[in-house]
């Protein structure tokens, strides 16, 4: 699936992927050292809130997860 900005959509296949060998790989194995795709994710976000800027779309009343929202811990620590 492409991204919401065709400028967007080679990061979000990145990402895609090393979250998914992240997910297989490692958490189903138990292992929850944390997820080293943050950085991608986070630089893809960026770029799909510029696209959605650019293009006008409307967002009012949609919740972004975000800094500061609350997550919760899949491996269960705090």
């Amino acid at each position: 699936m492409n991204s919401v900005g065709e400028e967007c959509t080679d990061m979000k296949r990145e990402y895609d992927q090393c979250f998914n060998r992240w997910f297989a790989e490692k958490f189903l194995k138990g292992e929850c050292g944390g997820d080293p795709c943050t950085e991608l994710f986070q630089r893809y976000t960026q770029c799909v809130q510029k696209a959605i800027k650019d293009k006008r779309i409307p967002v009012d009343g949609v919740d972004f997860m975000g800094p500061g929202k609350e997550k919760t811990d899949p491996c269960g620590s705090s």
